[in-house]
């Protein structure tokens, strides 16, 4: 739902300097709530980082009203040797700032958080290498992260709102990077008219960064062995800094047009992503709105949004995912069932909530920034201080 007029009235924020990266799924929730908040007379500058870019995003990202679109090939923070890239990033962020005067900038990544921004700074965390590591390792990461993580926790704690896509993520946030500045919670959204459920074909889906050791690929293709359906992957399997995943046991459909992986979406019976580490699961949204049968991995973040709704595995069990996708190949009833609890349950992640979530997220970073004033809030949190809705307790 659009806002109202008298919404719209006391809304304040008109421009929004985004970041985005154009690896994974942050482009895809950039792209969603772009577009929503253009329907909203919310013009989005996107500084994209990552690249480079694919002809189909950018066209993507020019098909939004009044989007203008800033491409760099700067690297993130998560990658190889970034530093020097960021430090370039950064200044070219802070002459987008003063070039189009954003009334706030929304950081879709940590590092540049702590610049000397005039406009106040959401940051959103939507993974991080720490809560990755734990997640798929059980271990921190090895001490050549500890500049990364240095970075993440300065963004973050200078940021004048942080928010995270599950209350998973923001405890984790917490955890390795806190203490925090005022935080809240918002789910990421999909616009469901664009997915829907069509005839139910013989085949278990997945897709993904199939290179990301987080998806547990590895662990689908053991349980595909004996099936009686195949099951079909789609997604790259080359990792940005190098490297290639290969599972022989799957049929690899590779990179998709998001036209062909919402068909795909669609005509599946049942979508698998045993996963060891997904702060939120875009994907897992993309097929409970196309009505598939889910079988997830049992991990805290996959609990919070879809218990209830879906099949639990260990994801250290291939066996335990074998029998469940083999009992669903079986049990026609119970996959519509499963497909119905599913779509029921993603229709509450619509873009739209997502959109006016953000909306009062912007306000609120707003308040805050102003009552901060010029206070050093990096020093008072080092000295042990704590944030809560903009006011030092």
């Amino acid at each position: 739902m659009i806002a109202t007029p008298a919404t719209q009235d006391k809304q304040t924020v008109r421009r929004v300097l985004m970041s985005a990266d154009c690896v994974g799924g942050v482009w895809t929730y950039a792209m969603e709530l772009a577009r929503a908040l253009a329907a909203r007379e919310v013009e989005v500058a996107l500084a994209v980082l990552g690249g480079p870019m694919k002809a189909a995003q950018r066209a993507q990202a020019l098909d939004i009203p009044g989007l203008s679109l800033h491409e760099s090939d700067h690297r993130l923070e998560w990658m190889e040797d970034p530093w020097q890239d960021l430090a370039r990033a950064g200044n070219w962020l802070l002459d987008l700032e003063a070039e189009l005067r954003p009334d706030i900038v929304h950081l879709n990544h940590f590092a540049h958080g702590d610049l000397p921004w005039h406009a106040p700074k959401l940051v959103v965390g939507h993974s991080c290498v720490y809560s990755w590591w734990m997640g798929v390792h059980g271990d921190l990461p090895p001490d050549t992260w500890a500049r990364y993580r240095e970075v993440v926790r300065a963004g973050l704690q200078a940021a004048d709102l942080v928010v995270a896509p599950s209350r998973t993520m923001l405890t984790a946030l917490r955890a390795f990077y806190g203490p925090l500045p005022d935080s809240r919670v918002i789910a990421n959204g999909r616009t469901l008219r664009q997915f829907a459920p069509q005839p139910k074909e013989a085949f278990v889906f997945a897709g993904g960064r199939l290179w990301d050791e987080a998806k547990n690929i590895g662990l689908l293709a053991q349980a595909a062995q004996g099936l009686d359906w195949p099951v079909l992957v789609a997604g790259d399997t080359r990792h940005p800094d190098g490297g290639r995943a290969d599972y022989p046991d799957l049929r690899l459909l590779g990179p998709l047009s998001q036209r062909t992986i919402t068909s795909y979406f669609g005509r599946a019976a049942i979508y698998a992503l045993p996963a060891r580490y997904e702060p939120f699961g875009l994907s897992v949204l993309e097929a409970g709105l196309s009505g598939c049968a889910l079988v997830l991995g049992d991990i805290p973040s996959l609990r919070e949004n879809w218990d209830g709704a879906a099949i639990f595995v260990s994801p250290d069990d291939p066996n335990e995912l074998h029998r469940a996708l083999q009992a669903l190949i079986k049990d026609a009833p119970r996959r519509q069932v499963l497909g119905l609890r599913a779509r029921a349950r993603a229709s509450g992640f619509s873009t739209d909530a997502m959109a006016e979530a953000y909306l009062a997220a912007y306000e609120q970073a707003i308040d805050s920034h102003a009552s901060l004033g010029q206070v050093d809030m990096g020093a008072l949190l080092g000295a042990g201080a704590r944030v809560s809705h903009g006011v030092y307790l």
